[in-house]
């Protein structure tokens, strides 16, 4: 008798929409208890630990963390690069992690494209924009003749914002900004349905973030494009995105709604990410008390940690006495404070509090900045003589302000250079003597 397991390997393309939610929305992409090794044995390092969530057809869901939490690597296994450890990632119900047909793998690679970080680096700069923007179009055969594919290049080239003229050119001739819109349009070009988007603004000028921003909401818009969106900025995330999922080194810690995690940021690493964001004004930025994450309040001795449901499509990460307390917060219907101004008298206060831990000024000169102890201080004072006697001055001169490598070198150089000539003498008597007898 087949297992489900083996039906469903024998999966061997798309259909045509997804599964459907409680609330009747389509799910798109799924996540469930996926774990991301790398390395083995006792040097395997676990990247991403039972990472489980879903992404919704047409919103914007945004994956935020500091460095190396993880969310590339999620990214990554999503378009089939890293494989999974443990668990499974599903698209339209369909399991494409692991080993599949040929056929379903060409219509993953279809249907799911990237947009990278570096816009510099992810595209061929031996390749005309025109053959960038086509190469998909050439692998899956996308167009009926040859009008036809450079009619759907010089379309999509203008849709996000060159000129046809630039098909003929090469990535090194553009700008940042402009490069990333030749990765937007590679992308696009496909019409894919879900686009896994790497932090595709972090490399830009703040004036191009807004802009290549716009051009990705207003392919959505058009498209019904779904964006996974990888972040580490929660200022631009909010203001993006539909759903937002919080990582912690290979944790997911919180999933909500973008403004339902603003108002209720239970898990305390969001709040820290949260009370991280600048404030425009400087005056305000000066007096903005932090939030720093600690994660040893956490105690998961006795429970294990779980991502769990605690009502309006809120997920937190936590054991369940943390868990309680999280649901008790969030239906008291208060929003959570993340950012504290602090007044004059708190300033004030938080002065005189880390005054007596201030740094002593004198320490800062301990070693100064251009005791190297470089050789050429040895050298020097090895010159016989008139080298060895200002080896020694200037030894005691640095000894005296603390340049203790230059001392050091100085030091050696004119005991060597000491010796040397005393040698010398030595033996120039020695033959003198000699001679005479």
């Amino acid at each position: 008798m087949k297992t489900n397991k083996d039906e469903k390997v024998k999966v061997r393309h798309l259909p045509e929409h997804g599964p459907l939610d409680e609330n009747g929305r389509e799910v798109l992409l799924s996540l469930e208890n996926v774990d991301i090794t790398f390395g083995k044995g006792d040097k395997a390092v676990r990247a991403v630990k039972n990472a489980t969530f879903d992404i919704y057809k047409g919103e914007t869901f945004s994956l935020v963390g500091e460095s190396g939490s993880g969310k590339t690597t999620i990214g990554r296994a999503v378009i089939r690069v890293n494989p999974c450890a443990n668990g499974r990632i599903l698209y339209k119900g369909v399991p494409i992690s692991g080993k599949i047909p040929k056929s379903l793998d060409r219509e993953v690679i279809r249907n799911i494209q990237m947009i990278f970080q570096d816009p510099a680096a992810s595209l061929n700069e031996r390749a005309t924009v025109d053959y960038i923007i086509s190469e998909g179009l050439y692998n899956f055969k996308l167009f009926k003749s040859e009008a036809d594919r450079v009619a759907k290049v010089e379309n999509m080239i203008e849709e996000v914002g060159l000129l046809r003229e630039h098909l003929t050119r090469y990535p090194h001739e553009f700008s940042g900004g402009q490069r990333q819109r030749i990765g937007v349009a590679r992308a696009m070009v496909m019409e894919p349905e879900l686009v896994v988007a790497d932090e595709p603004i972090s490399a830009l000028d703040v004036s191009i973030r807004a802009q290549v921003l716009n051009l990705l909401k207003k392919f959505q818009q058009e498209r019904q494009t779904t964006y996974l969106f990888i972040a580490h900025d929660l200022s631009i995330v909010r203001f993006i995105s539909d759903r937002i999922g919080v990582i912690y080194k290979g944790d997911i810690v919180e999933v909500a709604d973008a403004e339902e995690l603003f108002d209720y940021p239970l898990h305390p690493y969001t709040r820290s990410l949260i009370s991280a964001i600048p404030i425009p004004d400087p005056e305000l930025e000066k007096r903005k008390k932090l939030f720093a994450y600690d994660p040893s309040v956490h105690d998961y001795s006795e429970c294990e940690p779980s991502l769990q449901d605690i009502g309006h499509g809120h997920y937190v990460f936590g054991s369940d006495s943390e868990i309680a307390e999280y649901k008790r917060i969030r239906e008291s219907g208060t929003p959570l404070k993340s950012i504290t101004i602090l007044t004059d008298e708190e300033m004030e206060a938080e002065a005189q509090a880390h005054k007596g831990e201030e740094t002593d000024e004198t320490s800062i000169l301990d070693t100064p900045i251009h005791d190297t102890g470089n050789i050429l201080y040895t050298i020097g004072s090895f010159i016989p003589v008139v080298g060895t006697i200002a080896g020694f001055i200037a030894g005691a001169i640095f000894k005296k302000h603390n340049y203790i490598r230059n001392y050091k070198a100085c030091k050696r150089g004119a005991i060597a250079g000491l010796c040397t000539f005393g040698a010398i003498i030595g033996l120039f008597g020695l033959a003198l003597l000699s001679s005479l007898l």
